[in-house]
């Protein structure tokens, strides 16, 4: 049971509660008060808005119904359509033209590019057959012989270089040795490339001849004493005997170009105190074209061919481009000065019993060559 309350205590709670009930009357006719007039005003102001919105438009379509302004208004909406539709028209044409031209350009370049490799991979096919183009340098040597349709089993090239040096040239100093003009041998190779029968040009230098005739050789894709008989004709170099019948054992073709071009050695060396070039001189810058080993194939002279189709075109040498197998082997960026002599060395590792081999040849060119028709110039 609660403990009662004293008197002084009940009366504080009676006040505090009758103000309390006063003052909560009081808040709440202030909070009707405030809403009512808030509403008011709300009402007043969505009034005065529709009013003012309602004017407005019923202002604009009273304009708009207006006869000149109804007019002004068509010929807006008609001048944008108009103009929407030629954007639209040009638009749609520009891009016709431009699919068409795209088109166009398209077909021209796949058919450009479909004729170029259609070339391209005819060659290849036709050197590999060994017959690709006109071309005599980097083609094998009996392949080149048999489209000359002659009775002599020696390329043209070097028949026209080795009567050209004999009757021109024997005397020239360090010649087989001296550095060429690297453009004049482009333009002979290219001239050679085109027509296998073609005669030298006068007044060409006789270094420059020499150098051809290094440079065919050096293309060949097989040397003229062959892979397979190297070691043999190497290790028969000690003994005439040995070495003749060893060579007997070549083709017909390999046999005699290696008969002209030691013939054409020895004349060479019989000028010795002139051109100071004697036996010993002309194996060691001879031996490296004519005796190598797959892995031994002189390379640095392949820069005499691999752009002489181009430099062919540029002067209307060949209309038609032709693509020798050496262009497609070609690699960017072996240009050279072209008008800068350089050097015929290409650094190769010495063999030296090439060299003495092809010094035999030379020197004992009559005894070892007795039997073929060897070459005799007047």
């Amino acid at each position: 049971m609660s403990p009662a309350l004293s008197p002084q205590w009940q009366e504080k709670a009676t006040g505090f509660f009758s103000s309390s009930g006063v003052k909560l009357k009081e808040a709440g006719q202030s909070a009707g008060t405030f809403v009512g007039e808030v509403a008011k005003d709300a009402k007043g102001n969505v009034s005065e808005v529709a009013d003012r919105f309602g004017s407005v438009v019923k202002n604009r379509w009273a304009h708009l119904r207006e006869p000149a302004t109804r007019h002004i208004l068509q010929e807006r909406v008609i001048t944008a359509a108009a103009t929407t539709g030629m954007f639209l028209r040009k638009g749609i044409l520009g891009t016709k033209e431009k699919v068409v031209v795209g088109k166009t350009k398209v077909e021209e370049v796949a058919k450009k590019t479909a004729q170029k490799s259609k070339t391209i991979f005819t060659d290849i096919e036709r050197w590999q057959k060994g017959v690709a183009s006109t071309d005599v340098f980097g083609v094998p040597i009996e392949i080149t012989v048999q489209r000359q349709n002659s009775n002599r089993p020696v390329p043209h090239i070097l028949d026209r270089c080795a009567d050209y040096l004999i009757f021109s040239g024997l005397n020239a100093t360090n010649l087989f040795k001296a550095e060429g003009d690297k453009k004049v041998i482009q333009q002979l190779v290219s001239l050679y490339n085109q027509d296998s029968n073609a005669s030298l040009p006068e007044g060409v230098n006789t270094i420059d001849v020499a150098a051809l005739t290094k440079c065919y050789l050096a293309s060949l894709p097989e040397p003229l004493t062959t892979f397979e008989l190297y070691n043999e004709i190497k290790s028969a170099r000690s003994s005439i005997n040995t070495l003749r019948n060893t060579l007997k054992k070549l083709p017909t073709v390999n046999y005699m170009t290696l008969e002209l071009i030691t013939a054409l050695l020895l004349r060479v060396s019989e000028k010795s105190l002139l051109n100071k070039m004697d036996a010993r001189s002309l194996a060691m810058e001879m031996a490296p074209v004519i005796m190598w080993q797959k892995e031994q194939k002189p390379e640095f002279y392949r820069q005499y061919w691999s752009h002489s189709t181009k430099d062919a075109s540029k002067k209307n040498m060949d209309p038609s481009p032709t693509y020798s197998a050496w262009d497609m082997l070609s690699e960017d960026g072996e240009d050279m000065d072209a008008s800068s002599p350089i050097s015929l060395d290409d650094g190769a590792p010495v063999d030296i019993g090439a060299i003495d081999v092809i010094q035999c040849l030379i020197e004992q060119h009559n005894n070892i060559f007795t039997d073929a028709n060897e070459t005799v110039w007047r």
